[in-house]
């Protein structure tokens, strides 16, 4: 009895909760289900200015909602997603864009990958080499003391 009131509850719960985390993007009216889909693309290519770690579908901040709002605008007045995405740089810098171009200004960003693997691999190299004939020199007395110990070490344990 108690696991049916329990599941209910859950399933009450989930179908009110549900429908609101589609509600904002839903909300955005097309008069084409291409420029739906066009809207859908584009929100999710561009990145929130607030939040930096999501895109514009996925944030709720208010300049997201803003956002997606002009770029719906944008939409409906016959701009091409070229002309949209050039308006966001312009507006808000090539940040906004998720898969940034590669030009002087994101140079590091590109090519840092590429230069840390690189002194990872020079690292395993230079520290996974072994060493060859390195070992202790020993001067003639030394070498001498050190042949009498392992002399006498297995007469030893000869016996």
């Amino acid at each position: 009895m108690l696991k049916t009131v329990l599941v209910s509850v859950v399933f009450t719960f989930l179908s009110l909760v549900l429908p609101l985390a589609q509600a904002d993007i839903k909300s955005y009216e097309f008069a084409e289900p291409e420029m739906a889909q066009r809207f859908v693309d584009l929100t999710t290519v561009l990145r929130c200015p607030k939040c930096q770690n999501q895109n514009l579908a996925d944030s709720d901040s208010i300049i997201a909602k803003d956002l997606r709002t002009q770029v719906q605008t944008l939409i409906n007045a016959g701009q091409t997603n070229r002309q949209i995405t050039d308006f966001m740089v312009q507006r808000y810098g090539e940040v906004i864009l998720y898969d940034p171009p590669f030009n002087k200004s994101t140079l590091v960003l590109w090519l840092a990958p590429f230069g840390m693997l690189l002194i990872g691999l020079w690292a395993l190299w230079f520290f996974g080499r072994k060493t060859q004939g390195q070992g202790a020199m020993l001067t003639p007395s030394e070498q001498q003391q050190l042949d009498q110990l392992l002399a006498d070490n297995q007469t030893r344990n000869k016996d």
